[in-house]
This record gives C-alpha cells, structure tokens and sequence, in this order.
C-alpha cells in the first residue's frame, strides 16, 4: 500500500512507529500558567518492544475469533509508505550533524532554519537509506518516533528505574546483578506486565520510577508532526531504553488546547477536539492501535479546578500558599488522543438535598484488588474491567458531578443535573454495564466548537444545549453518553471509519433517550420517526453541498486499517476544515444501523448489540468486525440478499444517498407528527394571505384560531427534536419560539436569523445547516 502524503493538502500523517515499539503507560508532571498560557512539565514514557506487543495481540485476536464465531477476522495490515512531511536535522546545541535524515549521498536542501523543499517528501519514512533505523532490524540506530506539533522540546534523558527502592523483585534473572539498560528495561517490562488486581501497587511504581533520577541524555530532533529520539548504540526496539524522560513546554498557539475566558469572564483553558488531537499538548503515540494507560499530577494556581479524563475523582492538595496539585489515573487502555483535561474556576453543581437512597449518590466504584468475580470472559488485554465485576454491571447510574462557570450554574441545576440519572440509567438498561466508573460533566466555554464532546470520565457541553429546554439537553446528553460505549470502550481501529462511533451514537440517542422520558411504544417509535424525517432531510442537504470524495464512510476500502512498516499511517482528509463542518459519518452511520435494526426487529438487534459490546470492549475494530458478526445473528430468512459486500458497495464505499435509503424514504408513509406540522403551517400561510379587516368579530376569530394553535403547538414542541428551530420559522404568531441564547451561544444558522426573514413555503423545507461546526444530528 503506498499513500502519498501532500505537504500542502489535508491529510493529517500519524507518525510514530507503533509497529516497533509502544508506549504502555504515561505519567505526566505539568504545571499551568495563565500570565504565560504555557503548559510546562515532564512526561515519561513506559515502552514495550513491538514483537511482546505483537504476540499479545495475536492471542487477543484468537480469543475474539472465539467469541464472535469467527466472526471478527484481524488480519494484520498490509504494509504501506507514508512519505515524511519534513526533513530533519538534528540540533547544532547536541553537536549531532552525522545523522541527517536525509538518504546517504543526497544533498542536504534545507535552509538554515531546518525547512526544506518539497524534493525531501519522496523520502519514506522507513527508507533503508537513512542512517537512523526506525524498526528493529537494521543495522543503524534505533529511532523512536513520536507524534508531536506545537510543543518545544527541552531535554530527553533515560530514567533509571533501578536505582528505585524495591525494583528488585522485578528482576526475575539472578545473573543481572550489575545495573544496566538489560536490567532496567526487564524491570519495565515486568511493570507493565503485572495483572490487573495489582494495579494500585503498579501505579505506585510507575509513580515512583518517574520520579528517579536520570541515567543519561538521550538525542532527539522534531520536525513539523514528530519527536525523534535516539540512544547511541542501540540499534533496536529491546535495545532502546524502555523508561524516558521528555521536557517540554507547550506553545500559547499550540491547536490542542485552547486559551480563553469562561462565561464569567475568568480565565480556563480546554482540550478543544482539536485535528491534531493531543500531540500539541503532549509528545505521544496517535495511532489508535497505541492504546495506554496514564497518571498525571498537575499544579495550578489555588483558585482554579482541574478535571481530566480519570477514574478517580480528584481533590486539590494544597503545596503552598495559592497554589494546588490535582492527581487522576486511568487503569483501562485508550488511545492518547481520548485523553481530556480542562483547567478554570469551574464551580461544581450540587442538586438541593435528597434522599438517602437517591442512587445518584452512590459511593464511586473502584476497581477491587483481591474479590474479582467474573461475569464472563473478556476478550480485550488485561485490565480491572468492569464488564469482569458483578456489582458495576448492576449499577445504573454511576457517580456523576457537574461543573460549570459560576454565572451557568442555575442553568444546569434547572435542566441538565435533573437529567443525567435517567439518560444514565436508560442507557444502562439498552446496553448494560457502563465501561466507566464515574462521569464529569463540564459546561465549557462559548467558543467551543461543537454541541458536546466525549472522553474517558469526562464530557463537554455547550452552553447551548442549556437554553433548548429538556429535549435539546437530554438528547446531546443522551448522544455523548453513548460515546463511552462506541467511541470509547470500542474504538475504530481507523479513525477514516468515524461511522463506528458517530454513527452509533446518532442512532442510541434516540432510543437512550425515548428510555429515559419513559414513553409508550407508539409515542417512542412516533418521536424516532420524526427525528428520521428531520435527519433525513438534513442528509439530502448535506449531499448536494459536500465535496463527493468526503461522502464515502469508508475511503480506504480494501486498505482500510493499513498502515506503514513502521505502523505510520495518514488520515484522509483529517486536516480539512470542511470535514468539521460535515455531518456525512452522523447521517448515513444512522441510516444504516436503523436499516439494519429494522431488518432484525429491536429486540433481537439490541440483544445483538449487547453481546458484540460484550465481545468487542476493550478493543478496536472495523466494519467487518460489526458486519460479519451481526449477520451471523441475522435468521436467514431476514437475511435476503444482505451481505457484507453488499453493504459495503452500497452504504460505506460510496458517495450519495445509499440507494436501499432512497428506496425505503421513497416507499415510506409520513410521519403522523410531520403531518400534523404540515397542516398547521398550510393552515396558518392561508391564514397569513387572508386580507385583514378591522372588524371586531374578524379579529375574535383569528385570537380563537391562534388559542387552538397554542394548544397545538405545545403537542407538537413536546416531540420536536433539538435542533428544529425551523418550525418555530413558520409559527410567525408563537409563543413557544426559545428564549434568546447568552452571548456567545452557538446554536444553527435558523436560530440567528429574525423571525420573518425568509417566508414559509407550501411545504415544510429540509432543516438548514445548522450548527455547521457542531457535531450536532437532528
């Protein structure tokens, strides 16, 4: 597989060699400056060489095959060429000029601030011309590659583990009674290695190594998207010392975080969600097949509250006077890029006093040490999962708090804290155990991007959704709280295929959220039917204003999860700042999971869904995995001429409306509510072009009409998706038009526009663009 990485076009490379070594663990050391907007700290990194990665793998795959009926084939990935984005010179301030990475022979064509011309893209990142090795088999210096923009690099050095009081009993060979990198990297991989009932005690030993003094510099260059780190004389994966030390310091432009003021106007900053992810706010490891664990302790300034993705729910501790330090960890595997910190004076949001059994104040789950009983059995690397522990797959409703900036906080006791236990409760009861043990909810500032954002413990949401009423809060709520099953706990092995997370999340939210208003059948699959019809519409315009190439759910095809030799890949049209804008992977991700779901009928197809959750947590997959496995489940009869291949040409490889979805909206009878909507606007434009007289009696009728209307309306609001300002639009008269947003809301383009600017047409019109840097589905 050769992908050819334009230096001026949108794909976003992914550069570290995962196929040669893998980071297993991170503890990070930062401390936050405002005065500066620097984040400034030390990271060290565990590592493990790639072939004890590769062989943990493949009994993982095994165990998978056995769970699914062999339904879930990994293969390993055919190799590929991704081309550098940028030559690299090592610094002068190292004295290292003898290792350009440049191929031997070639003229060095950068200029005297390291940039180069385009000649030096043909150059492969896993080329054997250059002198620094960056697999395990050359005959060169190993080269460890880190993904890494915007941060400056300060120093690299070894750590010595050794030299850590009670390492010892890490060290199963008698003979390596001299300390030495043999020594130290059997000791890390013992510690990365131990089982999960041990995992305080492991956390406590990476805590305490990172803190060890260092054993030697090591040398390191970056270039536009990497970190490159070297040791003199080790010339492969096991070779490389498997404990470093980075200092660095992120910039006040880097694009993974965000530097900005809360609705109160106080200082915060945020993980964004940015296209780069976290490797402007830490050197790391990108690709979702680097799945680690991490701990990290950060100090800031004693007025300021500091939430991460963690499994704990973290205290300040006072150091000195004014200044605070905040410690999370996370015990369950995730990609680098799910990992979400945001640091301001949020002030937490507490419900008036109730019951003692109320359940959302249960006391916080934690993993225990020594009675884990298994449920079942669990395909995924070794971790404390809770799928694994009987009291966590009964528990409905996790511990939860919320935070917001001081002036939101009646906002969310008003609407969003009354409605977390029920969405939390009615997603347990489709899908079951909840991966996470606990959840923050964070309201962030105005100029987040989008409606809302998931991660490991943590959400994002947007002052937005607090001004919509209950359904607009409750269904985004509702959309991200199925992010910690599809997304999270089961990731895309490549990130191309967003389907397997946007796309189930669209479709759960409405069922998450029909569960949690506790609505009859009729009145749920009435209010799924209108969201259908409202999607649809948007799917429509979304197809006639997207570029074609950006509409096909899986653009990688036959190479789909492919990466380099090294394990480099790129992600197609990751950079392009139209792809934000896009609601491709959300619409038809939702159209054919509702497809399939009809095919099966909801009972047998959520019971699917509950075992391939069961099957595929902890763990990344592809679409084949999902497909092979439900049609496996499917009666043969339901079956017809469904096919893996047939989905795949008609739903995920090409561009358009997939032809089944215009069949069945062509075929399918109107929504009763859509009716409704459309016979009262048909009413009320007629109404509009009557003339108007002045007569008493004339003017009674009209205010009786409008009262009837009243009451109309208020039945037709109450089912009406978020997102749906459009018919407030063509209710010139209404009463019920939402409230005026605070400064800086964000919600759709219909939202901004005055009431009579366009007129209302004979039918109802597809919904506008919305909120076109928002996530958001309708």
């Amino acid at each position: 597989m050769d992908m050819q990485l334009d230096p001026a076009g949108d794909d976003l490379p992914l550069m570290a060699n995962t196929s040669h070594i893998l980071v297993k663990h991170y503890v990070l050391d930062l401390d936050v400056d405002f005065e500066s907007q620097v984040i400034e700290g030390t990271i060290v990194l565990f590592l493990e060489d790639g072939d004890r990665f590769k062989k943990q793998n493949r009994s993982v795959e095994e165990a998978c095959q056995s769970e699914s009926n062999k339904g879930c084939k990994l293969g390993m990935p055919e190799p590929c060429h991704v081309p550098v984005t940028n030559a690299m010179t090592f610094s002068s301030e190292m004295e290292y000029n003898d290792c350009a990475i440049c191929s031997k022979g070639e003229k060095d064509t950068s200029d005297k601030d390291g940039n180069h011309d385009n000649q030096e893209h043909a150059a492969g990142i896993s080329s054997s011309k250059r002198c620094c090795d960056t697999g395990n088999h050359g005959s060169e210096e190993f080269l460890l590659v880190l993904d890494c923009c915007d941060l400056s690099v300060l120093k690299v050095e070894e750590v010595d583990v050794a030299a850590v009081p009670g390492m010892e009993k890490f060290t199963r060979s008698p003979e390596l009674t001299v300390v030495s990198e043999e020594l130290r990297n059997q000791i890390v991989r013992e510690l990365v290695t131990l089982p999960a009932n041990r995992w305080r005690e492991q956390l406590d030993y990476y805590a305490r190594c990172s803190q060890a003094a260092g054993c030697g510099e090591l040398l390191f260059d970056t270039d536009t998207w990497s970190l490159q780190i070297r040791k003199t004389g080790a010339q492969t994966a096991t070779d490389f010392p498997h404990a470093i030390r980075i200092w660095y310091k992120t910039k006040p432009e880097g694009r993974s975080v965000t530097w900005t003021s809360d609705q109160s106007g106080r200082p915060c900053v945020y993980t964004v969600g940015s296209p780069v992810n976290n490797r402007a706010l830490f050197p790391c490891q990108e690709p979702p097949v680097a799945m680690s664990t991490w701990q990290a302790t950060v100090r800031a300034a004693a007025s300021f509250v500091v939430l991460m993705s963690g499994e704990n729910s973290a205290k300040p501790t006072q150091l000195w006077e004014g200044c605070s330090s905040w410690y999370y960890y996370v015990t369950m595997p995730m990609p680098a890029s799910t990992f979400t910190i945001a640091v301001g004076c949020w002030t937490e949001v507490k419900m008036e006093p109730c019951s003692s059994g109320d359940s959302a104040t249960e006391t916080p789950f934690s993993p225990p040490e020594a009675d884990f009983r298994h449920v079942g059995v669990c395909s995924h690397m070794e971790y404390p999962c809770r799928f694994q522990n009987a009291s966590a797959t009964t528990q409905q409703i996790i511990p939860h708090r919320v935070f917001a900036p001081v002036c939101l906080t009646g906002a969310c006791q008003e609407t969003l804290l009354q409605l977390i236990p029920p969405c939390l409760s009615a997603a347990h009861s489709v899908l079951g155990t909840h991966p996470f043990s606990r959840l923050d909810v964070l309201i962030v500032p105005a100029n987040f991007p989008s409606l809302g954002m998931a991660s490991p413990h943590i959400m994002f949401l947007s002052q937005s959704i607090l001004t919509g009423g209950s359904h607009l809060c409750g269904t985004r709520l509702c959309h991200e709280i199925a992010h910690a099953w599809f997304g999270l706990a089961l990731g895309a092995r490549d990130w191309t295929e967003e389907w397997l997370s946007e796309g189930f999340a669209s479709h759960l939210e409405d069922v998450f959220w029909a569960a949690a208003q506790q609505l009859a059948p009729h009145e749920a699959r009435e209010q799924q039917e209108l969201r259908a019809c409202l999607r649809w519409r948007r799917l429509q315009d979304e197809m006639q204003s997207s570029p074609t190439e950006m509409q096909v759910l899986r653009p990688n095809k036959d190479k789909t999860g492919h990466t380099s030799d090294s394990g480099a890949s790129v992600i197609k049209h990751g950079l392009n700042p139209e792809k934000i804008f896009m609601q491709v992977h959300y619409l038809k991700g939702y159209f054919l999971l509702r497809f399939l779901a009809e095919r099966l009928g909801d009972e047998t197809y959520f019971s699917f869904l509950r075992k391939f959750v069961h099957a595929f947590h902890g763990q990344l997959i592809l679409s084949q995995d999902f497909l092979q496995m439900l049609l496996e489940n499917i009666p043969e009869e339901k079956r017809l001429e469904l096919s893996v291949e047939n989905i795949y040409q008609d739903w995920l490889e090409s561009s358009g409306i997939p032809k089944p979805l215009q069949r069945e909206r062509s075929a399918g009878a109107e929504c009763g509510l859509a009716r409704q909507v459309r016979a009262e606007v048909t009413k009320w434009i007629r109404v509009n072009r009557r003339p108007r007289r002045r007569k008493r009696r004339e003017r009674e009728a009209v205010f009786e009409k409008k009262s009837f209307m009243d009451s109309s309306e208020s039945q037709l609001l109450k089912h009406q998706p978020p997102g749906f300002p459009s018919l407030h639009r063509f209710l010139p008269n209404s009463s019920s038009r939402p409230a005026g947003l605070a400064s800086g809301a964000s919600l759709g383009a219909e939202d901004s526009e005055p009431p009579n600017s366009a007129k209302p047409p004979e039918d109802i019109p597809p919904p506008g663009p919305g909120c076109r840097g928002s996530p958001s589905v309708v």
